[in-house]
């Protein structure tokens, strides 16, 4: 049997940016909203800034003057949770405490009716173990809200070992109805969205320890790709203490695994006060006095005259790129490149020189395999149409001669990009990244927490990368992903670059 939790009283418990946030959208969605905090005068505030939030939308045309007054009347502050008796959902926004919750959630299963739902707003605790000494735990389910809540489309809707599918399945519809995407989501560390997302933060940490490269130079690479921040940006703006904070919360869930294993450099940062925006200092210093960024590297547009014979190797979407754009660099010398369609390799031969698309292994260990010297790697370019004068990571061989060193990046730069160098680490930035992420997606899938779907769903608009995990699989290949991680944990030789059974399963070379 059904749930219909349209038009129903809605309870908030909690009056922090989350739980006023949650109120405008029911509130504006047309139900009857009472909002509940344990401080005095609290709730009252809340909807006080609320009001004025509203009318500056008013203001500003973005919502209509009748529907805000409308939907202030609906909301009311309460001081007793014995208040809101005919509620028929409560939504709990208070602190991330277990015992907490807990308390709360028993409290509220004496005052409500017997067919109320119960959901929590956790962002990271186990929905399992909030309902645990419920008399119905069933009722209780996760309706994970991302902030800011009204912009922000995502909600995982998080069932717990106990949770009626009805349950799930109402707070599934009702976040359709309040203008939400929801995702259904099994309640493990980190639900989807903290999960998957790891991987962004933790490889661009991992070089940062290596010192591959400069925060600048990652965070070019990365939003080159397509995101809109790169990821030491977007960790000095959510701040090193919370973002440490919950990297140590999956870890920790997870039994140290280590593939969540946290940063040391991270550590030394939270534990020097250095979180970021919010202190003036992280990877970058913010306020007055800051020193301005030194500007990347100007790109040389001309290719070297030196050349005598140039193939492109390989097929697919960036092979063709790459032809394209040496017909073009060489035009101006009267000839242009040959093609090599049956290589197991994707890059240029420029004379006796390899300028190579990264598959995860070392310039270096691709010089000893190739049998030369002078070998390149380039990134993995995941944008298509390829921007003229997109930044890409690249290293060179450390065998590798002093001309090979100059022209490597000269290449680059004639054949369209922003060449950036790196350490000569393995998989680079963008490769690395994105086969982590669809990895730990694969996962996710794997172990039920949530489909391809959903997954993709929830890291566009939960944390608005520009793809999700499956996506970006579907423009690359089981194989090459594969052949990416193998390269790693043959490097790292640990357990954090193991493949997913979902993809070995998948794999024709695993």
């Amino acid at each position: 049997m059904s749930i219909d939790l349209r038009g129903t009283e809605v309870l908030v418990v909690g009056a922090g940016i989350m739980g006023a946030g949650i109120v405008q959208v029911a509130a504006l969605a047309g139900h009857p909203v009472k909002l509940f905090d344990m401080r005095e005068g609290a709730a009252a505030q809340a909807l006080e800034k609320l009001a004025a939030t509203l009318k500056s939308l008013v203001d500003k045309g973005r919502l209509d003057a009748e529907a805000a007054r409308a939907a202030m009347e609906r909301m009311v502050p309460i001081n007793s949770l014995a208040q809101a008796r005919g509620a028929g959902l409560v939504v709990e926004a208070i602190v991330e405490n277990l015992d907490a919750k807990r308390s709360l959630f028993r409290e509220l299963e004496g005052l409500l009716a017997p067919g109320a739902v119960l959901a929590t707003n956790t962002s990271s605790i186990s929905v399992t173990a909030i309902a645990n000494g419920l008399q119905h735990p069933g009722r209780l389910v996760g309706m994970h809200f991302f902030n800011p809540v009204p912009l922000m489309k995502l909600v995982e809707v998080v069932s717990g070992l106990q949770t009626e599918p009805t349950v799930a399945e109402a707070i599934f519809e009702l976040s359709k109805a309040w203008g939400k995407t929801p995702v259904h989501a099994k309640s493990t560390p980190g639900f989807i969205v903290n999960r998957i997302a790891r991987p962004f933060y933790a490889e661009t940490l991992a070089l940062l320890q290596e010192q591959a490269a400069t925060p600048q130079v990652l965070d070019a690479c990365l939003k080159a790709a397509g995101f809109r921040m790169g990821p030491c940006e977007l960790i000095d703006l959510i701040g090193h203490d919370t973002n440490f904070a919950v990297t140590n919360s999956v870890y920790a869930a997870n039994f140290q695994d280590k593939r969540y294993v946290p940063s040391l450099l991270q550590a030394e940062m939270v534990a020097g006060g250095l979180f970021g925006r919010k202190s003036g200092r992280g990877f970058y210093a913010y306020g007055e006095g800051a020193a301005a960024l030194p500007p990347l590297p100007v790109a040389v547009h001309e290719a070297p005259a030196t050349a005598r014979q140039v193939t492109v190797h390989g097929v697919g979407p960036i092979a063709d790129h790459l032809e394209h754009a040496a017909v073009a660099a060489l035009a101006p010398q009267g000839w242009g490149p040959a093609r090599e369609l049956a290589s197991d390799w994707i890059g240029l031969a420029i004379d006796n020189a390899r300028l190579v698309l990264t598959d995860g292994r070392s310039a270096q260990q691709l010089a000893h395999d190739l049998g030369s010297s002078d070998v390149a790697v380039f990134d993995r370019p995941v944008v298509h149409p390829i921007a003229p004068g997109s930044a890409l990571a690249y290293a060179v061989a450390p065998s590798a001669h002093a001309a090979w060193r100059t022209q490597a990046g000269a290449w680059l730069a004639a054949l369209g990009f922003t060449p950036l160098p790196l350490a000569d680490a393995p998989a680079l930035v963008v490769a690395r990244t994105l086969a982590m992420l669809i990895n730990e997606a694969a996962d996710a899938v794997l172990q039920g927490v949530c489909d391809e779907g959903g997954a993709d769903a929830a890291m566009k608009l939960g944390v608005n990368y520009p793809a999700g995990p499956f996506e970006w699989l579907k423009g690359w290949s089981v194989d090459g992903v594969a052949q990416v991680i193998h390269a790693l944990d043959a490097e790292y030789r640990g357990e954090r670059y193991r493949l997913s059974p979902w993809l070995r399963r998948r794999a024709h070379r695993a």
